[in-house]
């Protein structure tokens, strides 16, 4: 397998995910700065997720039913940078609605693309994706204290320029990424079929995405929040960051072998139980410290359910439609997960209090990983519980 490939790879997902760390947690901040009310921030966080639970599947079918995911890859990612620069001239709620939307909607197939061709290009060393997915979290890890250093000595301003500078890198190596070449044995409409509805195992993988990520996002939206009123400064918040960052460094590296001992189907349940873990761990901690051990959970609960789970889609996806099952993926995990985890999370922290908000979720989550690990043993085919080459 030739190196240089497998580089651009790496130095693509540390752009990629670099850019995301310079510009998604400073939205808010950027909302606010402009005299938006809590119910306008709302509705222009929640676009994001909801327009990706639609965007992820149609840009995944289009890509695979036309078989130009290379340039619709580039397409998308010039969408982002152009729209990242709009955003900074839209000063007005309802012109920051509609350039959210496309901003969302040419967002949403970029991590399913790039995932398919990754695992496309490693063909039978699919085992690696890990190893090379890793260098999203690093760059995520060093690009969010530096953009925030900027963002504090300069203004909100260049979390856009570090965005478009970024991304802009990355649209200048995805010219040399190599795209998947695998056509469709079917036509379109009757693979999709094959995928949805005559494949038995597609909807439990996809209520244990879903599951998951409705407590991610509650963690996502409501932990810092919960740390502020355990009287926590910023300085532990960025700690938290960073510990979750490494404990995803740990997991992605050795994910091949994660995945090789226990197989895709009990590393996806695994995930899914730590996450309950970390969820009633929050609920019962006292001291805003006893976070960072808990944060060393991410890893199993995050990165080890997306490297299964993106394996997994690759796995069912009949040939040629590697790209719309990673949309799937992507927009039931990020997309309709997220909004549901925000939401819900939202209406518990109002009635029951954040700690009971992640006590009732990590239950939630702890009842659904008994019923799936009972519900699998059928309906999970055997093949995928000890390797996945």
């Amino acid at each position: 397998m030739d190196r240089r490939p497998v580089f651009r790879f790496k130095i693509f997902y540390f752009l990629y995910y670099a850019a995301a760390a310079s510009l998604l947690p400073f939205l808010v901040l950027y909302y606010e700065q402009l005299g938006l009310s809590g119910g306008q921030i709302g509705v222009l966080t929640a676009i994001l997720p909801l327009v990706t639970l639609f965007a992820a599947s149609f840009w995944g079918g289009l890509a695979d039913a036309t078989e130009q995911r290379g340039p619709l890859m580039l397409v998308a990612l010039s969408g982002v940078i152009l729209l990242a620069l709009v955003i900074l001239f839209s000063t007005t709620f309802l012109s920051l609605v509609g350039v959210m939307v496309a901003f969302a909607f040419f967002a949403a197939p970029i991590v399913p693309f790039l995932d398919n061709s990754t695992l496309a290009y490693l063909g039978e060393h699919k085992n690696q994706y890990g190893k090379l997915r890793l260098w999203g979290a690093v760059g995520w890890g060093i690009a969010a204290p530096v953009v925030g250093w900027l963002v504090e000595r300069f203004d909100l301003t260049w979390s856009f320029y570090s965005y478009m500078g970024l991304m802009f890198a990355g649209l200048l190596v995805a010219f040399r990424l190599p795209t998947s070449q695998t056509r469709m044995s079917t036509p379109f409409w009757q693979s999709v079929g094959l995928l949805l509805g005559n494949n038995r195992q597609w909807p439990l993988f996809l209520i244990i995405v879903f599951g998951a990520g409705v407590g991610s996002a509650i963690i996502h939206n409501y932990l810092f929040l919960y740390m502020e009123l355990l009287g926590t400064g910023n300085t532990l918040m960025g700690l938290a960051l960073t510990v979750a960052t490494l404990s995803e460094l740990v997991i992605f590296s050795s994910s091949d072998r994660l995945l090789n001992r226990w197989g895709i189907k009990n590393v996806l349940l695994l995930a899914l139980a730590a996450l309950a873990v970390r969820l009633l761990a929050y609920a019962v901690i006292s001291s805003p410290w006893l976070v960072l051990p808990v944060q060393l959970l991410h890893g199993l609960s995050f990165s080890a359910l997306w490297a299964a789970g993106v394996a997994y889609a690759d796995r069912i996806a009949p040939p040629g439609l590697g790209a719309t099952a990673q949309g799937l993926f992507t927009g039931v995990f990020m997309g309709l997960a997220a909004a549901v985890g925000a939401f819900i999370g939202g209406v518990l922290y109002e009635n029951i209090g954040l700690p009971w908000m992640f006590g009732s979720a990590g239950l939630s989550l702890l009842a659904i990983f008994f019923i799936i690990s009972m519900l699998s043993q059928s309906r999970f085919p055997t093949e995928l519980g000890n390797e996945i080459a």
